[in-house]
């Protein structure tokens, strides 16, 4: 039996939520949630610091013109080509978008002085998986592709994301390595879903912890998802990938009061495994989304710290 606590700032968190007397997002319709899940930025997410510079971009996609936004870290220069994080949001693969994560995408382009393009891919219900897969792959590849004209340097690519966005970068990352790239320096995820079966430990240790609840990551997987079937595809659930062999090198962060805390950790397992280079972070007393709580959860800019130094060293090939 674990004697762990949750951290007075994960509890503060929760603390808010409860007050805020709001509906839970599994009971609105995706619209209402994701405008709920903006409406969240004001509250818990600091002001968001300024960088060199932001341009609108949009990539070739499957289905049309994929948004996406590049920041210019500051320290990241324009003398010659820069090192570049290709970011996916979190939100269930049904909320969230570039504004959503503005602030982390500002701040991670900050601490690792590199380039971040956030891509906001197509989001189900209204496209259902693998749209979101589809995007961020083809997303990922036209930014390798076009490097040369976006002052990026190519050869120093990295992907990440949290939570949806976590598992996008890694089906990402198990793509390139089967299809020939683009190579890639380091997959950051951070509290990723890695497998739809969501019959871990920790999905039922925390059926009723706040933000995540059970019954909210089942309405996430149950609007992205077509059928069960999908559940065993490795684009959906990486964690069931035939070989983790010959992977990028990772950087995976855990919390300890995540109901996809155990998922996580396998991934960090499967890695080691195949021997493919991993961290894992694991923060203690921590809740799903404290990355995106830096206004009340300090340990959000701890995190931000941690993913920019491993960018750093990734991108000096440490």
């Amino acid at each position: 039996m674990t004697t762990e606590k949750l951290h007075p700032d994960a509890a503060r968190v929760c603390e808010i939520i409860v007050a805020a007397d709001r509906p839970p997002l599994e009971s609105l319709p995706p619209p209402d949630a994701r405008e709920a899940y903006l409406a969240a930025r004001r509250v818990f997410q600091p002001e968001s610091e300024d960088v060199a510079e932001v341009v609108a971009l949009e990539a070739a996609g499957p289905a049309g013109a994929i948004p996406l936004r590049l920041y210019r870290g500051q320290g990241a220069g324009t003398d010659r080509p820069q090192p570049a994080l290709v970011f996916f949001h979190g939100g269930g693969w049904v909320i969230g978008d570039l504004e959503s994560h503005d602030q982390v995408c500002r701040a991670l382009a900050n601490r690792a002085r590199c380039i971040v393009v956030a891509v906001h891919y197509r989001l189900a219900p209204e496209h259902k998986f693998p749209a979101a897969v589809d995007d961020a792959i083809a997303a990922t590849r036209w930014i390798a592709t076009n490097g040369a004209s976006l002052g990026i340097d190519a050869s120093r690519l990295a992907v990440g994301g949290d939570s949806a966005g976590g598992n996008l970068a890694a089906v990402v990352a198990l793509d390139a390595r089967d299809r020939g790239g683009p190579p890639l320096t380091l997959q950051l995820l951070i509290y990723p879903a890695t497998d739809m079966g969501l019959d871990r430990p920790s999905h039922l240790r925390h059926a009723d912890q706040l933000p995540l609840r059970r019954t909210t990551m089942q309405w996430f997987v149950g609007h992205y998802l077509r059928d069960a079937k999908d559940k065993d595809d490795w684009r959906a659930s990486p964690l069931r990938a035939a070989s983790f062999a010959n992977l990028p090198p990772a950087m995976v962060v855990t919390a300890a009061f995540d109901p996809l805390g155990d998922e996580g950790e396998a991934y960090v397992q499967a890695l080691a495994e195949a021997e493919v280079q991993v961290v894992h972070e694991r923060f203690a007393g921590q809740i799903h989304g404290f990355l995106n709580m830096g206004r009340i959860v300090a340990d959000s800019d701890s995190l931000v710290r941690l993913a920019g130094a491993a960018l750093q060293r990734a991108f000096l090939g440490a």
